[in-house]
């Protein structure tokens, strides 16, 4: 597999991502797919409530940006989202349908209901939760899981082993668990799931490493952002040969979130070297659109779909920003729809001033005149302790004779 650092106009990261040593570390089982449970644990961030027409929108977006699978509720405890998945699963959508499921038969029987093409099966594994709150053993957990998977596979659905809470499961109950069940049933996958977003990404390879030596499964990873890590544990189990990831459109998710759709599939891409067909401008529409109807704002400075994440402030090289954007970025915002911004206040130089100035018409200004106004500009950033607006830089401009 040839992989490319640079491509021309578009991306310029580290060429280190892809000498051979680094490579040799990375043991990649292609072909990589995205599930999506935005219309799920998305749903699930606080506050956050999504209408059926909602949910019908997200998923023919998704569907645009082409993720192979999109997580679409749990209908044996909404009816909303047993509406919501039925009509979903009526689009004909090239993305596969999933639905969330308990170990519980009346759970499997919603899904087949719902026109589903599979099922994330969910059981506790965490010794906190076994211990704590359901006073289950690895024998409980065993005992329920067996039977409800033949369940859903003798109705046909794809079937997603997903005991979570995994990263802070007993070594030994994992062992216990993942040898007998796969006597007794075999799952089309299993998930490593870090539900509390607790885990180095070496703890994650490790596991993926150690589910699928126990399984022989495609594995699939699953993680939140506790420490700020949920990306990059999910990359990191896709180097320790995790098949699929599992994603939630700008983060959401319960508290702090689950892993960033965009910043999963740029980082596939463009950081791994991992050739696929997603649409990556669609992502910031889709991005904007959950934005909007959950309230939920996206930080600034969040990557790929941060209001100002492709802002400059600093003088320096601020004329690059626009003429060659790779100088100042590792990807081009164009790629997003984007450009990159200049902005005003205590951090401009000259040719922040000169720029602004060339926006307004105002060409061969005299450096005692920039000068002038980069003093200003200054001054007024530092005394409103934030950027200064068009507007201001215009009455500066004036006020200095220009």
């Amino acid at each position: 597999m040839s992989y490319q650092y640079h491509k021309k106009d578009e991306w310029w990261v580290s060429p280190y991502n892809f000498i051979d040593e680094v490579r040799e570390q990375i043991g990649l089982s292609l072909p990589i797919q995205i599930h999506d449970a935005t219309l799920r644990d998305g749903e699930q961030t606080p506050g956050v409530v999504l209408t059926k027409d909602e949910k019908i929108k997200i998923a023919k977006g998704l569907d645009k940006v082409g993720v192979e699978r999109i997580e679409a509720g749990m209908p044996a405890v909404s009816e909303e989202d047993e509406k919501a998945i039925k009509e979903i699963s009526k689009l004909g959508l090239k993305s596969k349908i999933f639905t969330f499921a308990r170990a519980l038969e009346k759970d499997i029987d919603k899904a087949v209901e719902c026109g589903a093409d599979g099922v994330v099966l969910e059981i506790p594994i965490g010794y906190p939760k076994l211990k704590y709150q359901f006073n289950w053993t690895w024998e409980t957990v065993l005992e329920k899981s067996v039977d409800i998977i033949n369940y859903a596979k003798k109705a046909g659905l794809y079937t997603v082993y997903f005991p979570y809470d995994t990263t802070r499961a007993r070594e030994e109950d994992i062992e216990n668990l993942l040898t007998n069940l796969m006597k007794n049933s075999n799952p089309d996958s299993i998930g490593v799931v870090d539900t509390m977003g607790c885990a180095l990404p070496e703890a994650i390879q490790y596991l993926v490493k150690k589910f699928k030596r126990l399984t022989n499964l495609p594995v699939e990873i699953h993680t939140h952002n506790d420490f700020g890590m949920a990306v990059a544990t999910e990359i990191a189990g896709i180097n320790a040969g995790a098949q699929v990831a599992h994603t939630c459109i700008n983060g959401l998710g319960e508290r702090t979130g689950n892993a960033a759709l965009e910043e999963i599939i740029t980082s596939l891409y463009m950081l791994l070297g991992i050739k696929n067909n997603y649409q990556i401008e669609q992502l910031l529409p889709l991005s904007r659109y959950m934005q909007d109807i959950t309230g939920i704002e996206c930080a600034d400075n969040k990557p790929i779909v941060g209001k100002r994440n492709y802002t400059r402030e600093s003088g320096i090289g601020v004329d690059l920003v626009v003429k060659n954007p790779l100088a100042m970025f590792a990807t081009n915002p164009s790629i997003f729809g984007r450009t990159g911004n200049v902005v005003l206040g205590k951090k401009s130089g000259k040719l922040s001033v000169i720029y602004h100035l060339e926006k307004l018409g105002i060409k061969n200004a005299s450096d005692e005149k920039v000068l002038q106004i980069l003093s200003k500009v200054k001054q007024l950033g530092i005394q409103k302790k934030t950027l200064i607006t068009i507007d201001e830089f215009k009455e500066i401009v004036e006020q200095i004779g220009l």
